[in-house]
């Protein structure tokens, strides 16, 4: 649990530092568009002024400066209305209408809502000019690249963590074989040996009655082994009887447990059909139902029950123990997590690999409530 616990904050903690990293990078180019926006700001007073001196020029001035202003503007969009609001000239706008006059009145308009608009008196009483500007081309796109630049970044990070995270799972899912196939292989020769001896029993002492029970924890023994190699490699899932797997478990739970535990399967009179590997399945239930007992100290209640729509089917299993915190319903999942003194926190994992990899559904949490009890909810496909 500390070592889960410790990974998730690791994540977090980097997640936090690529988000001020984006965020800091947004910040800093916003900040460098406004210095932009204002240098064309002050350009435009620069060129209001020369066309102004420009306009008022007699014969005898020099104006090769200030033409040289006047032409220096080659990408800010400028429309000049006259004191009755007509057009009077414009440059750098490109004309997107067949009705050039209309298209340059409505830009204009546009300009003054947006506050870029500065007032060229003139020498005679009364007669001025509103020079209207826009943002250049290159500020427009800047003012976009930011947010363009924090949506890769952000695309970035995700497909980075996604790669993490499948590297990870593959890793897992090679370890679960590698695990699984060994504990398969080393749990064959003893098994053989087991049935071996048993067989020699039974022919000794055919009256005794102990020797039964033996073959069915002999048998108990193969069917955990074939569950280890159907792990190891993709099982077939063929229609099975729930009903009839559940009850397996429900018998075989119920003469291994203390008397003080009471498991009841609630299920429809009709038999529901799944597609199923009922070795792997029939261990899941048994897992959610051992785990149920050592949440509730050996004494309480296990209840099953089955229901089913057109498409899918639905396994609750719920029991009257200690409860999980909510904050925990998807950590109970995580390999290693665990509140057992004893345990490798692997049961739950192992059930969730089982449901959704090998079975296409889904093991979750359903509901929980601290020292009332806890129901796991299996969701599988007809």
């Amino acid at each position: 649990m500390e070592w889960i616990n410790r990974t998730r904050t690791i994540k977090f903690i980097l997640i936090i530092i690529a988000i001020l990293l984006g965020v800091a990078s947004l910040v800093f180019s916003n900040y460098l568009v406004r210095d932009l926006a204002r240098e064309e700001s002050t350009r435009m007073e620069i060129w209001t002024e020369a066309m102004r001196t420009f306009n008022n020029a007699d014969e005898g001035t020099d104006l090769s400066l200030v033409l040289t202003v006047i032409r220096g503007n080659s990408n800010i969009p400028v429309i000049v209305l006259d004191n009755k609001g007509g057009i009077d000239s414009y440059s750098n706008v490109r004309i997107q209408s067949s009705d050039t006059l209309g298209y340059l009145m409505q830009r204009a308009a546009v300009m003054r809502e947006a506050g870029h608009i500065i007032r060229m008196d003139m020498n005679e009483p009364g007669e001025y000019y509103d020079v209207c500007y826009d943002d250049s081309m290159m500020l427009k796109r800047l003012e976009v690249y930011p947010y363009v630049q924090f949506g890769v970044f952000v695309v970035f990070l995700a497909v980075a963590l996604f790669a993490l995270l499948s590297m990870k799972r593959s890793e897992q899912n090679r370890v679960w074989v590698g695990l699984s196939k060994e504990t398969a292989h080393q749990l064959g020769t003893p098994i053989s040996s087991l049935m071996a001896w048993t067989e020699i029993l039974r022919t000794t002492y055919p009256d005794d009655e102990l020797i039964p029970e033996m073959n069915k924890d002999v048998r108990r023994l193969e069917i955990i082994a074939e569950r280890f190699s159907k792990i190891g490699s993709l099982p077939e899932t063929t229609p099975e009887n729930l009903g009839e797997a559940l009850q397996r478990v429900v018998d075989y739970i119920s003469r291994r447990t203390s008397e003080h535990v009471a498991i009841t399967l609630h299920q429809p009179e009709r038999p529901v059909m799944v597609r199923m590997c009922s070795p792997l399945f029939e261990w899941v239930i048994e897992n959610l139902c051992k785990n149920a007992i050592d949440a509730m100290n050996g004494e309480g209640k296990i209840d099953i029950h089955v229901a089913q729509t057109d498409e899918r089917v639905y396994i609750d299993v719920e029991d009257t123990g200690k409860g999980i915190q909510k904050s925990h319903f998807s950590d109970v999942f995580s390999p290693g997590f665990t509140t057992k003194k004893r345990g490798w926190g692997l049961g739950l994992s192992l059930a969730k690999r089982i449901i959704e990899s090998y079975h296409k559904g889904r093991i979750y949490v359903k509901h929980s409530e601290l020292n009332k009890g806890t129901v796991f909810r299996i969701e599988l496909r007809k």
